[in-house]
């Protein structure tokens, strides 16, 4: 009963660690996804340099702008060619392309407002357009959103069902020995001096229960970071770093597992006590 107690802190706490490693490295994406977005000022053509310094200068003093660049259509034709192949190298001789400018918002939720100042009626005349992907930009906020709230219903809901099983599986080798509890409360031990070892075990339980989704963490994760985050960094985006948050992550499942196991003893001794 004991190994089969372990067997199930074992799994409960794997799944709740890897749970929650995808839930805040999730976040940290959506969160990068959220600070990527930038607003794309594209300029007609035969703007001439004193309207485009004029342009630039203007956007610069718009309130919430972090910094403003510019990309000729030139430059604008290399990245195309970088995403979609050299078939886009049929342009070179004529490239229909616009020079825009690279606008970047202090905060993700000031982006609609510099795109709309932007674009605006006074600029009609330099401004062809102003866009920061509205559709798939929308998405992005969605979905950060729904990931912080989803996410911490399901970590809420999984660290339930993970007290749900330990303390039945402990409760389960508890009832196992109720003919040992009924004679030691025949010779008049006390409740506490039945308690304490079983609250003990419990602890214990938790504690060797944790040791293998400990191990998986701090020996897989480095390697998944390893092989994940240099593709990541290509798009500006990246995963937590280990370290810090892997041994957080760990103290945090080997004291969720000493406490469930505890508390599961206590909980599973009051029907022979009646505390």
């Amino acid at each position: 009963m004991t190994i089969s107690s372990i067997s199930a802190v074992t799994i409960t706490l794997a799944l709740l660690g890897a749970f929650l490693m995808i839930i805040l490295n999730t976040v940290k994406l959506a969160e990068d996804m959220e600070n990527n977005v930038e607003v794309s000022v594209f300029m007609n053509h035969g703007v001439t340099q004193e309207e485009q310094d004029e342009l630039e200068a203007t956007l610069k003093a718009l309130p919430h702008v972090e910094s403003v660049e510019f990309s000729s259509q030139d430059e604008e034709l290399e990245r195309v060619k970088e995403s979609y192949g050299d078939v886009w190298g049929l342009f070179d001789q004529d490239n229909p392309l616009l020079n825009v400018f690279i606008v970047r918002a202090t905060e993700p939720q000031y982006v609609k407002d510099i795109t709309k100042a932007a674009q605006s009626s006074e600029y009609s005349k330099v401004v062809h357009k102003a866009t920061y992907g509205e559709d798939l930009s929308d998405k992005i906020f969605g979905i950060a959103e729904g990931v912080r709230t989803w996410g911490l219903v399901g970590s809420g809901l999984l660290l339930f069902v993970a007290m749900f099983l330990i303390s039945n599986t402990i409760r389960i080798t508890i009832l196992s020995r109720e003919r040992e509890i009924q004679i030691m409360r025949l010779v008049g031990a006390k409740n506490g001096y039945i308690r304490w070892p079983f609250f003990l075990e419990g602890g214990w339980i938790g504690l060797f229960g944790s040791a293998l989704p400990v191990a998986l963490i701090i020996l897989g994760y480095p390697e998944i970071y390893r092989m994940l985050n240099p593709i990541l960094l290509r798009s500006n985006y990246s995963l937590l770093e280990p370290g810090v948050l892997m041994f957080q992550v760990s103290g945090a499942l080997i004291l969720i597992g000493i406490t469930i196991g505890s508390l599961g003893s206590i909980i599973s001794m009051r029907r022979f006590l009646k505390i």
